[in-house]
């Protein structure tokens, strides 16, 4: 029996997801809310554990609050095995400064990669919805004997300049890691699509700890995995490629297979929620064999009282619907839609109230936003962007806390 290679995730975390804004005013984009009972983070977290990567730290820096209590309370290991999940906020070890990038953030935390001592290590990001089985990619790391070696999804060539492009041979060596070309380059196998970054890496110790090191004393360099790690060991032919789409998770259908969404934008976050409430949903929040695993609260059933309707829709613990419409959303927990109130193609956040007849529609509303009495929101775009902040797409997203 093959035994089982000594590995240590880093979570990075920190991110300050100004795209998100306003949801991340006063969070960091891994702690923003998601699905109904998540945050981002737990789905990075989900993959690694159900892989059996029990040992876990999670660098974060910006508004890392809530997003530290998350892990805290959500993801507490037993120990005794060894195991741990733990944040692990900037400490300033190497002077009074933050982390200056994420190469930055690994370079002053290199004391847990030394207390560890592992083999490889599993940098990746945590402001993504997907599943993986990072199991996969770590013995398609060791098999290629290359570094590192990068997570690429295939997408059509003709949007892919929107991503960081990794150019591959055919024998899965990278050749050329592009940020955003104009030009992307096709698989080898295929013309048409192109190998984007999911900012998900294998790394062999030495090769990062040595990388991470000669990158903190040049001058020129921005300090970043995906801008100035990855490129560096590129260039030195150490560099490889692994096609997600060969990643089989438990339970996945063929349909589901390969899904993978950066929720950067407002535009995409309300997108992936609607992802989850289409009919027949590509991404399976339910999949037994491969749980998404978020905070449990203890709270009791939604409740649908008075003729309260909800279609097509994900509705959270603790919720009441009284005499109320909803349609195609996505509600969190404790959410409370009053009489005669109507929500449509929304996502409402744990806390949210909705006054009796008030409209919602194409909307976020962050935790404990009140919508008075009659109140509407989503229908008149021009007022609404006199008050809210509305994105390209024309999603309204109310900020935490707000009475409207």
């Amino acid at each position: 029996m093959r035994s089982q290679p000594h590995v240590l995730g880093i979570v990075l975390a920190g991110g300050e997801g100004k795209r998100l804004f306003p949801l991340t005013k006063d969070r960091a984009k891994p702690a923003v809310p998601f699905g109904g009972a998540y945050r981002l983070v737990d789905f990075v977290l989900s993959n690694l554990v159900n892989a059996g990567y029990l040992k876990i730290c999670v660098l974060t820096q910006y508004k890392s609050h809530s997003l530290d209590r998350h892990i805290s309370q959500t993801w507490r290991l037993s120990g005794f095995g060894g195991e741990y999940i733990t944040p692990v906020p900037a400490q300033q070890r190497l002077g009074p400064r933050w982390y200056t990038g994420s190469a930055d953030a690994i370079m002053q935390s290199l004391n847990l990669i030394y207390d560890e001592d592992p083999e490889y290590i599993v940098v990746f990001g945590a402001d993504h919805v997907y599943r993986m089985d990072p199991e996969q990619m770590v013995q398609a790391h060791i098999e290629s004997g290359a570094g590192v070696t990068v997570a690429g999804i295939r997408v059509p060539r003709s949007s892919a300049s929107a991503f960081g492009c990794i150019d591959s041979d055919e024998s899965g060596r990278i050749v050329g890691f592009l940020e955003k070309p104009v030009h992307p380059p096709g698989t080898p196998d295929d013309p048409n699509v192109t190998f984007a970054s999911m900012g998900n890496y294998v790394f062999t110790t030495k090769v990062l700890v040595d990388a991470i090191r000669a990158d903190a004393d040049d001058n020129d360099s921005d300090h970043d995995m995906g801008g100035d790690i990855i490129p560096g060991l590129v260039r030195g032919g150490a560099a490889a490629v692994y096609d997600f789409s060969t990643n089989i998770v438990p339970g996945a259908t063929e349909r589901s297979r390969g899904y993978w969404r950066d929720v950067g934008t407002i535009d995409a976050f309300y997108e992936a929620h609607m992802d989850l409430v289409s009919v027949d949903p590509v991404f399976d929040l339910y999949n037994k064999h491969w749980p998404i695993r978020g905070a449990a609260e203890n709270l009791p059933p939604a409740k649908f009282g008075r003729g309260g309707l909800a279609q097509e829709s994900i509705v959270g613990a603790g919720s009441i619907l009284s005499a109320a419409t909803v349609r195609n959303s996505v509600l969190f927990s404790n959410v409370l839609v009053e009489d005669g109130a109507t929500v449509e193609g929304s996502v409402l956040m744990p806390g949210a109230r909705i006054g009796r007849g008030a409209v919602v529609r194409h909307a976020i509303l962050d935790k404990n936003v009140v919508v008075s009495e009659g109140e509407i929101i989503g229908v008149d775009l021009e007022r609404d962007r006199e008050r809210f902040a509305v994105s390209n797409g024309g999603v309204v997203t109310v900020g935490k806390g707000i009475w409207v």
